[in-house]
């Protein structure tokens, strides 16, 4: 629900009338996880979460149901119930109970852990403080609904061991406080991350948190008060799902249980997990089946549609983000000018300083004028006054970069290395023979062009920044941005602004660089592309060979200049994607563009 106050918009969400009891435990743990997962409804998966669904889907079969209290007083019933929801109006909490054991009148609430109890130093077994207020949150629950609760077990199931809790006052107030204390969290801010804290690397929403760059970029010292604490990388360097091309015209995919089955012609020529995919793209004319849409929804797999050319058209997706409220912080900084000229600004100048870095690293023989220029251009770009006067010295350094970009393309038309390439010096005649082979080859590249590409690079180029734009429509998607509204780009319909904003200073590292790498290294060659009037495009097995270098370029690991650590490109989406959104959340006061060294 919005709220509108004299014209603004409230950008606090309305909170639930109850607060779950497991949410209690997670704030008692780290207040920025529980306002992840209760207020902005963020969640994700690690092995532990998983092993912890798996033996909870065994519990969570409800048996019958608890007897009332009256019931076990007067017959001194005895019985273990399983699952077992009730509510408090009093103090706004429900509680999920695993387990509830009665004997005697009195129950126990029975809560099943993954892990392992804490162990003082004496050598006893304890319950940790979450486990405990989560114990202590279903007692008052009970106790409003009549039942006699004195103590309540964990269950670890780590050491196989039931540990019991007293429910005393002390504990008891503990939870009212916390329950107090989670409310008002959540009717404010987001908190800051733990530092340094050893909770961090076994939690499921640390790529999403992401504690310690969220830190070192937001300007939050240590209590040492180190100026530049230690990045630790918590992330998984590359992610182990991948994407799924399908680029033969006429194909079907159907599904059958979780998996996907594409067909040529009614044979099966092909069967993948769809737990194991990332996305899946389409391109041209290929089939998908509801039944196979509905299913890659529901598995938060989304499917992107491109044309037989590779000209991306968008995207299905299951619901995803379910929170507003970084979309609502997006809506009101995109109407801020000044905001996003700070944003373009960042972006505009990474761009040019990696399309730099390229030519200094793969040019044969580096042009020092050119680059000079384009140094001055990046602080140009730094110091623009206007939107306007920013893509106008973008448009200057494109153009630079993009007339030596040939210098970049080191085979000619028959696959052999041209002189300068290597560094060999040749004489006269063979400079010759190389400026000939440079005038025939077909991936001699003049000027960018486009709608249609007019030649095999800028075919290629085409391709890459289709696919570039695809992926980061997504991730933008998953992170719970509106990928159509940006700070750079203005709306314009059918294209994903703030997508095309976040690629900027990633075009010349990942999409340039991938045809560069196709190209140089043979994997696509004058045979994969086809002529029809002014347009040339790439062949079946051509797009096919490109796939596979642009792919090889987003597993590719690079160092990141402010974290230190090594991630794949398409980790490095995700995490510039959420540092962006830090910044729109008001965490950052700067965004930190990617600007390789």
């Amino acid at each position: 629900m919005i709220h509108i106050d004299s014209g603004k918009l409230d950008l606090r969400p309305a909170l639930p009338d109850y607060l779950p009891a497991r949410m209690l435990n997670e704030f008692v743990y780290c207040p920025r996880l529980f306002y992840y997962e209760w207020v902005e409804s963020q969640f994700a998966h690690n092995l532990e979460t998983v092993e912890g669904a798996i033996r909870h889907a065994k519990i969570d079969q409800a048996e019958h149901e608890l007897p009332p209290p009256a019931e076990l007083v007067a017959d001194g019933a005895t019985c273990r119930v399983h699952s077992i929801e009730l509510a408090s109006d009093t103090y706004r909490i429900v509680a999920k109970m695993d387990v509830v054991e009665a004997r005697d009148g009195k129950v126990t609430p029975v809560d099943y852990k993954r892990g392992r109890p804490r162990e003082t130093g004496d050598g006893t077994l304890e319950a940790w403080d979450a486990d405990r207020v989560q114990l202590a949150a279903q007692a008052l629950v009970l106790r409003e609904n009549g039942y006699t609760c004195l103590e309540g077990v964990i269950y670890y199931n780590a050491t196989k061991q039931r540990v019991r809790v007293a429910l005393d006052e002390a504990l008891l107030d503990f939870a009212q406080r916390s329950i107090q204390q989670a409310f008002a969290t959540a009717a404010g801010s987001i908190p800051p991350p733990l530092e340094d804290s050893p909770k961090c690397p076994r939690c499921s929403l640390v790529t999403i948190c992401l504690p310690d760059e969220t830190r070192l970029c937001g300007g939050i010292q240590s209590q040492a008060n180190d100026p530049e604490p230690e990045v630790r990388r918590l992330l998984p360097a590359r992610d182990d799902l991948r994407p799924l091309y399908l680029n033969t015209q006429g194909l079907t995919v159907g599904k059958s249980s979780l998996l996907l089955r594409v067909k040529e012609r009614d044979k099966v020529v092909q069967e993948v997990r769809i737990q194991e995919l990332c996305q899946v793209n389409l391109f041209g004319g290929i089939q998908l089946t509801t039944q196979a849409i509905q299913t890659l929804c529901e598995q938060d797999v989304p499917i992107a549609y491109f044309s037989q050319g590779g000209w991306f058209y968008g995207i299905t997706h299951g619901l995803g983000v379910r929170n507003v409220e970084l979309r609502l912080r997006q809506f009101q900084q995109a109407a801020e000018p000044a905001t996003c000229l700070r944003i373009a600004r960042a972006l505009i100048a990474g761009k040019i300083r990696n399309q730099r870095t390229l030519l200094q690293r793969n040019h044969v023989e580096p042009p020092a004028g050119p680059l000079a220029l384009m140094k001055q251009f990046a602080a140009d770009a730094e110091r623009a006054e206007s939107l306007e006067s920013l893509l106008g010295i973008e448009g200057n350094g494109a153009r630079i970069y993009f007339e030596h970009l040939s210098g970049m393309i080191k085979v000619n038309a028959a696959g052999e290395e041209l002189e300068g390439a290597s560094g060999a010096k040749g004489d006269s005649a063979a400079k010759k023979t190389a400026a000939a082979n440079v005038e025939r080859m077909p991936f001699d590249f003049t000027k960018r062009n486009r709608r249609p590409p007019r030649d095999p690079v800028n075919a290629l180029l085409s391709l890459a920044y289709s696919l570039l734009a695809k992926d980061l429509t997504i991730v933008c998607q998953a992170v719970g941005f509106d990928p159509f509204l940006g700070f750079l780009h203005q709306p314009r319909f059918g294209r994903a602004a703030l997508a095309v904003d976040l690629m900027e200073p990633f075009r010349p590292l990942i999409a340039d660089s991938a045809v560069l790498t196709a190209i140089n290294t043979r994997m696509v060659t004058a045979g994969d592309f086809v002529r029809a009037g002014d347009a040339v495009n790439l062949t079946a097995n051509g797009r096919r060979a490109f796939f596979r270098a642009y792919e090889q370029r987003m597993d590719s690991l690079v160092t990141h200049p402010l974290f230190g650590y090594r991630v794949s490109y398409r980790r490095l989406l995700e995490v510039q994607t959420r540092l962006l959104a830090r910044f729109v959340s008001g965490e950052m006061n700067e965004y930190p563009v990617f600007v390789t060294r």
